[in-house]
């Protein structure tokens, strides 16, 4: 599937505020994050703006800015975003409170069903454990 633009700074925005959420950033986390870079095929220099960009930003217009990204996508890629924020935020082996938090309340701002998001990670999980 080719992503949008849209989906690639939404996912930006929300991973840094799903990983910064709960106050430390894990190796599992910074190693899911590349991995996740890499595989939705996130320009490096997308990802260089992206960073320039929130150092002068509050969490809050992060986050809506995020919410405005996501809500210019399909609904497919809303889904495959909220996804890779969900096994994102299992990475550490630990879902803090915050991190649900965060999760639930964007799932509402963006209309995204929760149990939607909790098949398709399911199903990805599976996949990944019958190749393994």
């Amino acid at each position: 599937m080719l992503q949008t633009i849209n989906y690639q700074l939404g996912l930006l925005h929300f991973m840094h505020l799903l990983v910064t959420s709960d106050g430390h950033i894990d190796e599992r986390e910074k190693s899911a994050i590349y991995q996740l870079q890499k595989e939705e095929k996130i320009p490096h220099w997308l990802l260089d703006d992206f960073e320039d960009a929130i150092s002068t930003r509050s969490e809050f217009e992060i986050y809506m800015q995020g919410v405005e990204f996501l809500n210019n996508c399909t609904e497919d890629e809303k889904l495959t975003a909220f996804v890779h924020l969900y096994r994102l935020a299992e990475s550490d082996n630990t879902v803090h409170i915050r991190e649900v938090r965060f999760l639930l309340y964007s799932l509402k701002s963006t209309q995204v069903d929760f149990k939607d998001v909790m098949l398709i990670a399911k199903m990805v999980k599976s996949r990944q454990a019958a190749a393994a």
